[in-house]
């Protein structure tokens, strides 16, 4: 999952700028959008007591870039995670209170023993995980010296129309803007064990979606970037490269309880530990996490999963939603499974994902 950056921006000149020369000069093509958005009537038309509407979204669009840094972290020795996100990890993260907060994607910070935050100034700053979200992935960062950044607005995710024009803003040393539009907003199931609803398939694709902030118009947030994907406009629909970003309305009834607790209560949840793929109705098993309840239990690679303690298996969703729902994080699961042919019944006792996760050592 970590991003391949997109070629940087053009260096920053010497001297202080407008919103609107700052704005023309970082990314002419999103500022030329922002002038055809003003024409075309996506800002309010202003009175001539009032600041012109380009300037006030040239402005919002240049506070939320402003707001979008470079996040680099660092996994502890032994980190479960390493095998597929590598120990070394880089991405984004918006910035969302005043006093520092840095809203990410989870896989970034997960099990990590150093984070550095990194405005566009090149300022390398300490943080430290406040919280990884296994139920929606966000993951939250507290930059631990001033960040001097205004924190962008939350948006509304739920209300995103797909005429709406966005724009996607990645930070760090890297960091680009680009104009997207909303492809589709459906539920989303992950093979390695997550499902959220609503989620925003947006294209074009950019590669250093990791943790980059997804904007409207008014430069407020509307979701995070976690994946690259090729079907952004729905399964049924011709093949289109996108991104997908994990919406903001997840956050906001969480946002209190991920700063008290380091996650929300929906993320104490039973885990298998398998990687699944969904093909024309059918879950199969195509990786067993090393030590993990499936692979103690037996699981392999190529099993078909029938049905999960009595209920019917015909996709992804299906499966966590049964496993999520079924009871206590840590209890007995039995799984109806076809192997080379052959029906099986296997029971794997589960336990809860948070527990697996390493931390480092006085976190």
């Amino acid at each position: 999952m970590p991003a391949t950056p997109l070629p940087p921006p053009e260096p920053a000149r010497s001297g202080i700028l407008t919103p609107r020369a700052w704005f023309a000069r970082r990314a002419p093509g999103l500022f030329r959008w922002a002038c055809a958005a003003a024409t075309a009537g996506l800002v309010a038309v202003a009175t001539h007591a009032q600041p012109r509407p380009l300037e006030l979204q040239s402005k919002a669009l240049a506070r939320a870039s402003d707001a979008v840094v470079g996040v680099r972290a660092t996994a502890v020795e032994g980190a479960r995670s390493a095998s597929t996100l590598g120990r070394e990890r880089e991405g984004s993260g918006v910035v969302i209170t005043a006093d520092g907060l840095v809203l990410t994607i989870g896989y970034l910070v997960l099990e990590a023993q150093n984070v550095e935050v990194r405005p566009d100034d090149g300022r390398r700053i300490p943080g430290r995980v406040v919280a990884y979200d296994v139920a929606t992935g966000f993951g939250l960062v507290q930059a631990l010296a001033p960040l001097r950044l205004e924190p962008v607005p939350l948006g509304t995710s739920s209300a995103v129309t797909r005429e709406e024009p966005l724009m996607v803003a990645s930070g760090g040393d890297d960091g680009t803007v680009s104009v997207a539009r909303m492809l589709s907003r459906r539920a989303f199931a992950g093979y390695w064990e997550y499902h959220i609803d609503d989620a925003l398939f947006t294209a074009p694709p950019r590669r250093d979606h990791s943790g980059a902030g997804l904007f409207n118009g008014r430069g407020e947030l509307l979701g995070i970037g976690s994946l690259f994907v090729a079907d952004a406009a729905g399964p049924e629909a011709p093949r289109s490269p996108g991104n997908m970003f994990v919406p903001i309305d997840l956050l906001k009834p969480i946002l209190a309880e991920l700063r008290e607790r380091g996650a929300s209560k929906a993320s104490a949840r039973a885990w298998l530990g398998l990687n699944c793929v969904e093909r024309s109705g059918e879950v199969r098993v195509m990786r067993v996490n090393d030590d993990s309840p499936a692979d103690v239990a037996g699981l392999q690679a190529g099993d078909r999963i029938l049905r999960i303690d009595g209920a019917k298996v015909a996709g992804l969703a299906e499966l966590y939603q049964a496993l999520w729902s079924g009871g206590v994080p840590e209890r007995a699961v039995t799984l109806e499974i076809m192997r080379e042919g052959r029906p099986q019944t296997i029971v794997v006792q589960t336990v809860d994902r948070a527990k697996t996760l390493r931390r480092a050592e006085g976190v």
